[in-house]
Formats: structure tokens, sequence, C-alpha cells
């Protein structure tokens, strides 16, 4: 397999994993609006976990419009999520599985972002 197709096939099993975030964030909104507490967790939690509403479908897009760009602002989503998560699943608990699915998605963006983002025209 050739770098090229190496890279985009990377970027479509993150825009997947994208898609599948961007849905359930959808499904938020639609449900309890853009102003959301979640229950009453800390304002700059609930405003980033809102906003990854459009934050993520931008990822997607920019996976293929710019390749770097989205790459790197998907390694940015995940790692800060995985953060903020980490510190709600600390502070208030969290459902885990989808943590845990969070995490691996992580390990494996980290993995191989460099190589998602060797895209050659």
């Amino acid at each position: 397999m050739t770098l090229p197709s190496r890279s985009l096939w990377l970027r479509i099993l993150y825009a997947l994993c994208l898609l599948g975030a961007t849905y359930n964030h959808v499904l938020i909104v639609a449900e309890y609006d853009w102003g959301w507490d979640y229950g009453g967790l800390p304002q700059c939690v609930t405003i980033f976990w809102t906003a990854l509403t459009l934050i993520d479908p931008l990822a997607i897009v920019l996976l293929f419009v710019w390749p770097r760009g989205g790459v790197v602002l998907t390694l940015a989503i995940i790692v800060v999520d995985v953060a903020i998560n980490s510190w709600v699943a600390r502070q208030y608990g969290i459902d885990l599985a989808p943590f845990l699915a969070q995490v691996c998605f992580l390990i494996f963006v980290v993995c191989t972002w460099r190589m998602a983002a060797q895209y050659r025209a």
C-alpha cells in the first residue's frame, strides 16, 4: 500500500470515528438545546462538549480538503476531549464504555497521525 493510500485510509477511519461523535453531539443538542449543563457540570466542560457538535464535522471536512490541518485538528480534539473526560470521570464519574472507546481512539490517533498527515496530492 502506498503512502498516499495509507494516509487516505487513516483519514477515512478518523472521519468515521468523528462522524459517530458528531451524531452523539447532535442528538444531545436536539434533545436538550445548545445551553444544556449536562446535569450541573462546570460551564467550561459543557461549552467544550457542545462546541464539538461543530468542531467534529469541521475536522471531518478538513481531513479531506486540507489533510494536514484535519489530522492536527483531530489529534487536538481527541487529546483535549480525553483530558477533560478524565477529569470529569475523576470528579463526577463517567460511563466507562464510551470513555474507553475515546481512549482507544486517542491511542490510535497518537500512533498514526504522522502517517495520516503525510498526504501527497
